[in-house]
């Protein structure tokens, strides 16, 4: 085995050849800056649809962008084949930056968090008013994520005809949520599309709710030229049956917004929720915590809100609202 001293000359140092006959690794990534934006409609076993211009392409993601996930919703760069023709394939070599991103887990106790959907602007969350029985747990956790994220809450109640909404509206009044009450003879004649539509223009809104809820229905009368599968409530269990697999982003006609529809939901865990920045969509009751103890969850007997609604800063119907959200990370949605 040959000895090399200090001082060797370069010509007398081996050069192990590269056997594969390839480019040695770098680690310098080209920049794309000639791709072109393109937005992702849905993702289907590591494909992705993506709409550029007028014109869907079929992707993937680039190596280089290591296990940062791309989701529905999200803005992306994207060079190859963009011809959108069969059997083509481009590559997403970019994410850009976000504007909110909704999250949820499998349950409190699950520290893995779940991107649902990236960039949406409101949260629709709907819900039966009968068949099934409404979970007003899971909603309240739908708020709680919605606050979260930074999303403006819409809520959604359907079936009507089946039962009457003044109970479920009168629970939530006290969160100035807007909402919109729906029948399915509505949905049939249009007049309940019409509604929601328009609560959604100039939006992009992902609607969530449990199976059987009528989500889809909705969705498809909001978007007739996309027809999606709907299914039936199954009347032992009282529970939905799973229709819509992947979340899908669908543009309103005369492009005017976008509805996204994501699969049912049977639980919404926010072990990824700070309970801090729940208080945010209160604005009414945020300047009264200033007088709150250190890490003061609201809902202890120094806490400062009981004051400040006292002296009539704020209706005491908020406080509990804001208190009832704020407990849903300590009790299950079927409670």
């Amino acid at each position: 085995m040959r000895r090399y001293g200090k001082h060797t000359d370069e010509d007398d140092v081996r050069i192990r050849p590269n056997r594969k006959g390839n480019r040695p690794r770098t680690n310098i990534r080209p920049k794309h800056e000639d791709a072109t934006e393109g937005f992702v409609l849905t993702v289907d076993r590591g494909r992705l649809t993506v709409l550029v211009e007028d014109r869907t392409i079929t992707a993937m993601k680039a190596r280089e962008l290591g296990r940062k996930g791309v989701v529905v919703g999200d803005r992306v760069a994207i060079v190859g084949d963009l011809s959108g023709d069969k059997d083509t394939l481009a590559r997403i070599v970019r994410v850009e930056e976000r504007s909110s991103v909704l999250r949820r887990t499998a349950d409190d106790d699950d520290p893995y968090e779940r991107v649902v959907v990236a960039n949406a602007d409101q949260l629709a969350i709907v819900t039966a008013l009968a068949d099934p029985e409404p979970r007003p747990r899971l909603i309240d956790r739908c708020l709680v994520a919605a606050f979260d994220a930074g999303l403006e809450p819409l809520l959604v109640l359907t079936k009507s005809d089946l039962a009457p909404a003044d109970d479920m509206l009168k629970t939530y009044e006290p969160l100035g949520v807007p909402y919109v009450v729906t029948s399915r003879d509505e949905l049939a004649d249009g007049d309940a599309a019409d509604r929601v539509r328009a609560r959604l223009t100039d939006r992009i809104t992902v609607f969530v709710g449990h199976s059987g809820v009528g989500k889809t229905t909705l969705v498809n009368a909001l978007v007739p030229d996309h027809q999606r599968a709907t299914g039936r409530v199954n009347a032992v269990t009282g529970r939905g049956r799973h229709t819509t697999t992947s979340a899908l982003a669908l543009p309103l006609p005369d492009a005017k917004g976008w509805v996204i529809d994501t699969p049912g939901v049977r639980s919404f865990g926010l072990h990824h929720v700070d309970p801090t920045r729940v208080i945010h969509a209160f604005p009414d009751l945020e300047p009264g915590t200033e007088g709150c103890p250190r890490a003061c969850s609201h809902d202890e007997p120094d806490c400062a809100l009981d004051q400040w609604v006292a002296d009539g800063h704020a209706e005491p119907a908020r406080l509990y609202s804001l208190r009832r959200l704020l407990a849903t990370r300590e009790r299950r949605e079927g409670d």
